[in-house]
């Protein structure tokens, strides 16, 4: 399927000298370098002292596993048994040192810096990038919560200040910027004997296994495109499914090249105009489920399906740590 990626635009000049970024030791995660994309699209690189700022690697934190609540009752031989595990939101501390030549320089350079972050309060959230020497690299969504204020120490906001901020994360996991996509499609159906003895390709919906290489359960989309009368995805370790009617919205059959889109966080089932069509769903025994670390075997089944009915599945591996 089509990925659509967001360019990567150079911060706004603010008299930096430029420079490439460097690879720092960072706690909790090792030598790595750091960038930050606010909600416009913009990439500020962290670890790149020649811009006029750069990350105090000493000073970060929240890199590392996720924080859970854990939920227990009493045992009644003594201690507790765990009931329920909550994984809870990230804070992640991270420090910069702002300079300039002179204190226009410097000045301009803070305000852009702090206009980046803080308009995630605004527009939706940021994403924190750490990439590793070998072009792999792990991003995690952040809401800028407090520390734009400098050391308000004798000396500071002249021509440099450090701020320490603080990034509020509502999904605890890193995710992989690359999605992990599986596309089956139904092959055109050929005679067994004409003109000789022939199968079709193997390439066709049905029960396939799906690894899902994250350290914790994924939330995957899914787009089907038909034809097709009735849908229905299958996880067969859990036994939990959904099927989709579209004769239920009343729309009939979906014809070829027609679309539905299914995301399981948040749910949501649209059709390929833009329209709602949760009703589509066998509510109430519709599970839309996640997909568990390692292997799942699922079931794709597309009743009234022929050529160029597919499904194409995709999801961001999500991680512990950085």
């Amino acid at each position: 399927m089509p990925l659509i990626a967001a360019p990567v635009i150079t911060p706004p000049d603010t008299g930096g000298g430029g420079g490439g970024a460097t690879p720092v030791p960072l706690p909790e995660v090792g030598t790595a370098t750091a960038s930050y994309t606010d909600p416009t699209g913009t990439v500020w690189p962290l670890t790149s002292p020649g811009l006029g700022w750069f990350t105090l690697a000493a000073g970060v934190s929240g890199l590392g596993a996720a924080p859970y609540d854990l939920i227990s009752d009493p045992h009644p031989r003594g201690g507790a048994r765990l009931r329920h595990v909550q994984a809870q939101p990230r804070a992640i501390v991270w420090p910069l040192h702002v300079y300039g030549d002179t204190h226009m320089e410097f000045i301009g350079r803070w305000r852009a810096l702090a206009s980046a972050f803080t308009r995630t309060l605004r527009e939706g959230p940021g994403w924190l990038e750490i990439a590793r020497p070998d072009g792999s690299s792990r991003r995690i969504a952040v809401h800028y919560q407090e520390g734009f204020e400098g050391r308000g120490t004798k000396g500071s906001a002249i021509v440099s200040d450090t701020a320490v901020l603080t990034l509020w994360c509502e999904d605890p996991y890193w995710s992989d910027p690359v999605p992990v996509t599986v596309h089956r499609e139904a092959s055109e159906s050929v005679d067994f004997l004409d003109p000789f003895p022939s199968v079709s390709s193997s390439q066709v919906l049905g029960a396939t296994t799906v690894d899902n290489p994250s350290d914790v359960t994924v939330w995957p989309t899914w787009v089907i495109t038909g034809p097709a009368s009735l849908i229905t995805f299958t996880r067969e370790d859990s036994g939990e499914s959904f099927a989709l009617d579209p004769t239920a919205v009343g729309h009939g059959n979906l014809l070829a090249g027609q679309q539905i889109t299914v995301r399981t966080d948040p749910p949501q089932v649209r059709y390929q105009d833009g329209s709602n069509w949760s009703g589509a769903l066998n509510w109430p025994a519709a599970v839309l489920w996640g997909l568990a670390p390692g292997a799942n075997s699922v079931t794709f089944q597309l009743d009234g399906s022929g050529p160029g009915s597919a499904v194409d599945l995709s999801f961001h591996p999500r991680y512990e740590t950085a």
